[in-house]
């Protein structure tokens, strides 16, 4: 009962969030208008991560607070971990963190450095919250690599914000077509609760309870997102990218279901930074060279393309939740991140094929 509860919360909050902030985007001037690489239609409201955020810190702050009450207690699974508090606090400390940024970011538009350091305030803030990689199960066989008690703190720290700002980046890379990043988010939020509930050993049921509450949000403020009425904006894109990431972490490392879902955006950050670098074109640099944008540029319906991505992901999270054994995990990774591969250079050469005929036309 307990899980039907916060996921009817969550989404009916940010469902009401939704218009007071896109109200709020007006007023204060954050709207994206049509033109270079945005093709949308009319003047949209760029504030829709105050929504995810309000949904998402009232839902997880009732979470924090009321097992404490023995009215509610007997409702709430039991908690296991003597620090899920602390990194309950880390969870919301970080997610205002990142609103806030967000917002800065929206409004007077940061080049790739701040950001980056914005995301590196967003894992220390993890880091002392005790949401890091400590460990990572051995795909080979049993027991983990680097022995029984994990990495190295010096490796911790490394791992850890690599993961964190590799996330952020994904989200934020991902963001370019309406209701694809709330949706993947929805995909990834339900594979990562059931994997708590019903894979983990023992059962992290509690903890489970914060990805229930990101799906409530993200279906909260999809019908508005999908219907490009509102757009997240930086503030929500750098919220989801860092729960997200906390997620992935909390409640035992849940690194390898995390990127079987979001495996192929994240595989495309890495690519176009290499492409960009290539091209003399700066990593971070805005551009319609990201899958979608070149997809939508050939002609695929946009909200064609949105379903197909949602439904890519939702293949991807089945079949995590399917294969028990870690050796197959790590080889669907690399056959996925092959295909992946294959992917972005087929549509990089399509792309650059229709440019060249471009070009010739505008010559004759």
């Amino acid at each position: 009962m307990v899980w039907g509860v916060v996921l009817c919360f969550a989404a009916g909050l940010t469902l009401a969030l939704t218009p007071l902030a896109g109200w709020l985007g007006r007023r204060w001037g954050l709207v994206d208008v049509p033109g270079g690489r945005r093709r949308h239609q009319g003047i949209v409201p760029r504030t829709g991560g105050l929504a995810l955020f309000g949904g998402l810190f009232v839902t997880v702050l009732l979470l924090a607070l009321l097992p404490a009450w023995e009215v509610t207690a007997p409702w709430f699974p039991a908690r296991n971990d003597p620090h899920e508090e602390r990194r309950l606090a880390a969870l919301l400390v970080g997610s205002l963190y990142c609103v806030g940024f967000g917002l800065l970011d929206d409004r007077i538009g940061l080049k790739s450095g701040p950001q980056y350091l914005i995301q590196f305030g967003a894992a220390l803030i993890a880091c002392g919250g005790l949401i890091f990689v400590k460990h990572v199960n051995n795909p080979f066989g049993t027991g983990l690599l680097w022995g029984p008690d994990g990495f190295p703190g010096w490796l911790v720290f490394l791992l850890t914000t690599f993961w964190f700002m590799g996330m952020m980046n994904t989200i934020n890379f991902l963001d370019g077509a309406s209701g694809l990043v709330a949706g993947v988010t929805a995909v990834l939020a339900a594979v990562l609760a059931l994997h708590m509930i019903f894979k983990a050993e023992p059962p992290q049921q509690s903890v489970a309870l914060l990805p229930v509450a990101l799906l409530g949000v993200a279906l909260g403020f999809l019908p508005f997102n999908f219907g490009r009425q509102i757009f997240m904006g930086s503030s929500g894109s750098y919220l989801l990218g860092y729960v997200i990431a906390a997620l992935g972490i909390i409640g035992g490392a849940r690194l390898a279901t995390v990127m079987m879902v979001v495996g192929l955006p994240a595989l495309e950050v890495g690519w176009l930074m290499v492409t960009r670098w290539r091209r003399g074109v700066s990593p971070g640099q805005g551009g319609r060279d990201h899958l979608h944008f070149r997809l939508l540029d050939m002609g695929v319906d946009e909200r064609a393309l949105v379903v197909g991505y949602w439904l890519f992901c939702a293949l991807l999270g089945v079949l995590t939740l399917s294969i028990e054994e870690r050796l197959f995990k790590l080889l669907a990774l690399l056959l996925g991140a092959v295909l992946g591969i294959v992917l972005f250079a087929w549509a990089g050469h399509r792309s650059a094929e229709r440019a060249r005929c471009g070009s010739v036309e505008g010559g004759r």
